[in-house]
């Protein structure tokens, strides 16, 4: 999935443990660590709003996305048409 989850980033940064913050945001620990480990298809807002208030930090900070294969990914700018142009097609 292209979307990565730091919680345990954020977690280290804050000297805080998984038990903790769950107890602190209102969720059980099981729960916690499905989001936690990137195993949740969804996230309340709620949630994430309880998360972004106890860690101190914005969602940004839990949440980022990671195109699948990025190894792979060429960004438009850097991208050559066959006739030597760059840029996206159409421009």
């Amino acid at each position: 999935m292209p979307i990565v989850v730091d919680i345990d980033v954020m977690l280290a940064r804050r000297k805080m443990s998984v038990g903790e913050l769950a107890d602190r945001v209102g969720i059980t620990p099981a729960n916690l660590a499905v989001l936690k480990n990137g195993r949740a298809k969804a996230v309340r807002f709620s949630t994430l709003a309880a998360l972004c208030e106890v860690l101190t930090c914005q969602p940004g900070d839990l949440l980022r996305w990671e195109a699948e294969g990025a190894e792979d990914v060429v960004d438009a700018g850097d991208a050559m048409d066959a006739d030597g142009t760059v840029g996206a097609s159409g421009e």
